[in-house]
């Protein structure tokens, strides 16, 4: 891509903001030498990587790249064999510090624990290698550049002990030759001299004071004399010191021997970091601008929607729409000055160049760029009245070389084309320029201010006009790209508006020709049809919202029809399939029962009482629904206490009142030993259960079943029964515990001989609705009680 577009288009500023949020020196060079793509794979894969890190930035939150050195030069050290210093060692620390941190970001794990869906920098972050227990040694070693830590090793541990007693005895010696000789001394102080502990000595003393003369002041009065009762201290310390660092140049070097070991990997982790780094940098700059992954095609078009120019305050930039490539492939774009002309080439110039350098745009998603082998841009600044020949010369000189090289795989940009010359001449030739660029279908947009350029898009196809809007009444440029309609210079009525008389305004125009005259009315007419049709629609718009708004209600309506008409319906089966299933279970039970009495003998007294059961079943069954009705009495909140004998009429069942109803009307109602919330409206006197309304068979047996759960006890007492009594009582018990839902029982047979008890079990084996059963536990009546348990 040539350099003068990129300058031009100021993409160096859009590179600038991509610079300054990447964190690693080689993030920031990365950033700083991006430049458009022209391989169609290459910008997909960009684009990808950065979609990619946007999700996860927006998943996962901001990542940090802080801590990361370039440790190249120390790895290009390691490979020679060279040991690294304690600053290097740390900075590779700092990378594996970095490169854990990052790892764990790249494979997090959701909510539910599933790991990161696979994306195009999946691979990137499992091929980062912390090198954790590498890592750990450094910094068991190295406390910080200056500091070597004591628990390197055993032998500098050693060593550090020895010059601290060593420093001991010197500072003790010291002490005890300040005291006794002090007369002697120009100051009770210690000093240092070439690494070794002396003190001030007064020159005329020095022969009574015996040791070593290090140094004197500038006056000579003063001699540094190293006692001679520490000269060996001295000297020891001095071993040990050499020793000491002798010791953390073999550590340093241990270090580099175990990074040596490394060297690929810590090479792979620093460039998969900063190329990571860079790959955010891109991803940050679009949520900073809002952007999006435009779509990229081969054939040249460009379709932009809301685009937004990138440098610009987002709080004052209006989105325009571009199009250009599929209808025609040139766009000549007309208007007043400062109406947004230039802004709009510069949109889909930088647009471009951002799209194939990998960066999203900020424009609405599914916008589409077109891949350019070169851009080609003519933009100068403002343009002021008068413009000399070196300024027509220098935009020549420029228009000759893009004509030159431009070809069709180029976009070529042009402001005021044919500007700074005679307007007759610039026109034609600028007419000439667009037509050579036409002929070899280069994609081309130009902004002009001649009504010739105007007509000759108006006559030739492929080429098509577009005007940025201006609002005359209030003077100002609305900034809008308008497609297909011709702008105005609106000179007259900017004029007019501003103040000038109308009769210059209407000389004026009659030194216009008639053609020019008709055009600009022409021009006029189209606009104001424009505007009419513009509202139309978006009235009809508005409408058609309505109306699918309405559609979409009744649709919903018809569709929550049709689901309740079949869930009724279901249900409906389903409630008469388990009443058939009930009475077929009920009448197989009691042709088991006749049969055996017939076969043992039975009383003629059970089988009357069995039959009576039959028939009040069957007339409970058949009975024809009756509309509910609603409580003849009602209870007033005010009129209602604890303790109150009530009629719960949905349940069928007699209750005390528990509570008092709250605001809403509910209270507790104790019905035997179940407790149920219900509401003051459902409830009658206790006086008028006689006059209670019939109820659906589906609430009848609602009610057998309430009854059942309010009057079946846990237990039945079998003792003193024989076991033809004790059977059929206890099938009787089990049924009605089964209708209640109880969900055990206890039968109370007592220990005696064992038969009834075996009676018992041998019968629970054979009942439909014994789960299991089992002798009760030590508080639970031991082996005189059996525990039933119900499927």
């Amino acid at each position: 891509m040539n350099e003068k577009a990129l300058r031009t288009l100021e993409y160096n500023k859009i590179i600038q903001q991509l610079r300054d949020l990447a964190s690693s020196s080689r993030g920031k060079e990365l950033c700083t030498n991006l430049l458009p793509k022209d391989n169609l794979g290459d910008i997909t894969r960009l684009q990808k990587e950065t979609s990619d890190a946007l999700s996860r930035l927006i998943r996962r939150g901001s990542i940090s790249f802080s801590g990361i050195h370039d440790i190249r030069p120390s790895l290009m050290r390691l490979k020679v064999g060279s040991a690294l210093n304690a600053v290097e060692l740390l900075r590779i620390s700092s990378d594996l510090d970095a490169t854990l941190r990052i790892k764990a970001y790249g494979g997090y794990s959701g909510k539910d624990g599933e790991e990161e869906t696979e994306d195009s920098l999946t691979e990137y972050f499992a091929g980062l290698e912390p090198l954790t227990p590498f890592n750990n040694e450094i910094k068991r070693c190295i406390i910080s550049e200056e500091e070597i830590a004591d628990d390197a090793s055993s032998t500098l541990k050693n060593i550090r002990r020895s010059i601290r007693l060593t420093h001991e005895k010197i500072q003790s010696q010291l002490s005890s030759i300040l005291n006794s000789s002090r007369n002697l001394l120009q100051e009770s102080i210690v000093t240092m001299r070439n690494g070794r502990y002396c003190l001030p000595v007064r020159a005329e003393f020095k022969n009574q004071f015996q040791g070593m003369i290090h140094d004197q002041s500038s006056s000579g009065s003063t001699l540094f004399i190293e006692p001679m009762a520490i000269v060996r201290l001295n000297n020891d310390l001095r071993e040990l010191g050499i020793a000491e660092q002798e010791e953390i140049e073999r550590i340093l070097a241990t270090l580099s021997e175990m990074a040596a070991q490394y060297i690929d990997e810590l090479e792979y982790n620093y460039n998969t970091l900063t190329e990571l780094d860079f790959i955010f940098a891109r991803a940050n700059l679009s949520r900073q601008m809002k952007g999006t992954e435009p779509i990229f095609n081969e054939d040249g078009i460009i379709n932009l929607k809301k685009a937004r120019h990138p440098l610009i305050d987002p709080k004052h930039v209006v989105p325009i729409d571009v199009r250009i490539g599929q209808d025609f492939s040139m766009l000549i774009i007309t208007g007043p000055n400062t109406g947004g002309k230039t802004v709009t080439l510069k949109t889909v110039g930088l647009l471009t160049l951002m799209g194939q350098a990998g960066l999203h745009i900020p424009a609405f998603d599914n916008s589409m760029l077109a891949i350019f082998k070169e851009v080609y841009a003519d933009i100068g600044d403002e343009q002021s009245i008068e413009q000399s020949l070196s300024t027509f010369s220098s935009h020549m000189t420029n228009i000759v070389s893009i004509l030159q090289n431009a070809n069709e795989d180029s976009l070529v940009l042009f402001d005021e084309l044919g500007a700074g010359t005679d307007p007759t001449e610039g026109a034609a030739l600028a007419m000439s320029i667009l037509t050579y660029l036409h002929n070899r279908n280069i994609r081309t947009l130009a902004t002009t201010h001649y009504s010739e350029l105007k007509v000759y898009a108006l006559s030739t196809e492929g080429v098509m006009n577009a005007s940025c809007e201006f609002n005359v009444e209030t003077l100002r440029p609305t900034y809008r790209l308008l497609i297909g309609i011709p702008g105005k210079s609106n000179a007259f009525a900017i004029s007019k508006k501003l103040g000038l008389p109308d009769y210059i305004i209407e000389d004026a125009k009659l030194r216009i020709g008639k053609q020019d005259r008709t055009f600009e009315d022409l021009i006029s007419d189209l606009e104001a049809s424009r505007i009419t049709i513009e509202k139309e629609q978006e009235e009809i718009s508005k409408y058609k919202a309505e109306i699918e708004k309405l559609k979409k209600n009744l649709d919903r309506k018809n569709e929550s029809l049709e689901a309740n008409r079949e869930r009724i319906i279901r249900e409906a089966k389903e409630e008469a399939a388990k009443i058939l299933q009930e009475a077929k279970d009920f009448a197989d039970e009691s042709i088991r029962k006749y049969n055996r009495w017939l076969q043992e003998g039975g009383e003629i007294k059970e089988m009357e009482s069995a039959r009576s059961q039959i028939r009040d079943r069957i007339n409970k069954d058949v009975s024809l629904p009756k509309i509910k009705k609603k409580p003849s009495k009602k209870i007033s909140p005010e009129n209602i206490k604890v303790g109150d004998s009530v009629f719960v009429v949905p349940l069928g069942l007699k209750g005390t009142v528990s509570t008092l109803p709250n605001s809403k009307g509910d209270l507790f109602v104790q019905m035997g030993i179940l407790r149920s919330q219900v509401n003051i409206k459902d409830l009658e006197p206790a006086e008028a259960e006689d006059k209670k309304p019939e109820i659906s068979n589906r609430t009848q047996s609602g009610k057998i079943r309430m009854s059942k759960s309010a009057s079946i006890k846990p237990e039945i007492n079998l003792i003193g029964k024989t076991v033809d009594e004790a059977i059929f009582e206890l099938e009787k018990y089990l049924d009605d515990a089964y209708l209640a839902h109880l969900p055990q029982v206890t039968v109370i047979h007592g220990r005696g001989t064992g038969a009834l008890r075996n009676a018992v079990h041998t019968y629970l084996k054979k009942s439909k609705y014994v789960k299991d059963f089992r002798i009760g536990g030590y508080n639970e009546g031991n082996t005189g009680a059996t525990i039933v348990e119900f499927k």
